[in-house]
């Protein structure tokens, strides 16, 4: 057993003991008490020194861990708290304790309409009533979309990757014609642009498939699972998005921004790997690198005229007959 679990029995054990009140308790007792606690827990024997029961007995009197405990010495040897009402399981907070707490629920009651959080709402509820929370008008907005398709399917997806079920997920792409099954083991879900995504192993590959495409979903309980080592972050690390490509390696895209939109990329980077080049008075001229994805070539397209790409040429060229394509479509209204 690690050493903070046991520290923990120890000190559940220790606070029985000082509050009762039927009972007069030595040093000594206290350090039986504890052992045999640490046996019923992990079934063998469990020898407490007389030094590590001092040590609990001053970490609970102190400051650091927020207990602050009324331990008190009687006729010299016997061992209780001052206070017959104290226990270190009583919640001890202060209004600043209080304060962060309401902004936690006021954080967390953001998410109460999304159907995975729905069995939250009554642990918001007892949180807000507990802080006494008296701010009316909500102060924090997330955005979300709560009529986005799919979101009905983020509570068996979550379980799925929770409990690693094999699903059989009928998914239309928005370039297919028709549904088909696939066969799919859940690793991941992501979200991105105010969209889900469920990152999954198919056919001895990762996909990843929009909830919003997703028509019906099954369990196949007779499939064995397949746990990836999967590290999202590491996945994810070259692109802007979800579309990781396996062949494709990351590119340097060098773009100039109009100075007075440069603020907007500086505070709010296009990724992780992005620096400035070089600045002038009217642009600044800044690289990143990553994959070539629809999700970068959506990025750009965003920033209308104030983005101009410069490298590589055949992202260059993408974007300029998206832009031409987009002229033209003005022309014909």
């Amino acid at each position: 057993m690690s050493s903070n679990k046991n520290a923990l029995i120890r000190y559940k054990t220790l606070d029985r003991c000082l509050k009762n009140r039927f009972r007069n308790y030595t040093l000594e007792d206290l350090m039986d008490e504890c052992s045999e606690a640490l046996f019923e827990f992990e079934g063998k024997e469990s020898f407490v020194s007389k030094r590590t029961v001092q040590l609990d007995l001053q970490n609970m009197r102190s400051e650091k861990f927020g207990y602050e405990a009324p331990i008190e010495v009687y006729d010299r040897k016997y061992y209780r708290y001052s206070d017959p009402e104290y226990s270190i399981h009583q919640i001890q907070v202060n209004e600043s304790d209080l304060k962060a707490m309401n902004n936690a629920i006021q954080i967390l009651k953001q998410f109460k309409d999304f159907s995975m959080f729905k069995e939250m709402n009554g642990v918001i509820q007892k949180l807000e009533d507990s802080v006494k929370s008296v701010q009316e008008k909500s102060i924090i907005h997330l955005d979300k979309n709560e009529r986005l398709r799919g979101l009905e399917y983020i509570d068996v997806l979550y379980q799925a990757v929770v409990s690693k079920k094999v699903l059989k997920i009928l998914y239309k792409s928005f370039n297919a014609r028709d549904a088909n099954y696939m066969t799919v083991h859940p690793q991941l879900l992501k979200e991105f642009n105010n969209r889900w995504f469920l990152i999954c192993w198919h056919k001895n590959k990762l996909y990843n498939l929009a909830l919003d495409r997703i028509e019906e979903i099954q369990t196949e309980d007779g499939t064995p699972y397949v746990e990836k080592d999967f590290d999202a972050d590491r996945y994810f690390g070259e692109v802007i998005g979800v579309t990781v490509s396996e062949t494709q390696r990351p590119q340097n895209v060098v773009f100039r921004i109009e100075s007075r939109n440069a603020p907007y990329v500086i505070t709010k980077p296009f990724h992780n790997t992005q620096e400035i080049l070089e600045e002038d008075e009217g642009h600044v001229t800044f690289r990143i690198r990553v994959q070539l994805n629809f999700e970068l070539e959506r990025l750009i397209l965003g920033m209308g005229e104030s983005i101009t790409i410069l490298k590589p040429i055949k992202l260059k060229e993408r974007i300029e007959k998206s832009l031409q394509l987009a002229l033209n479509n003005y022309k014909t209204v």
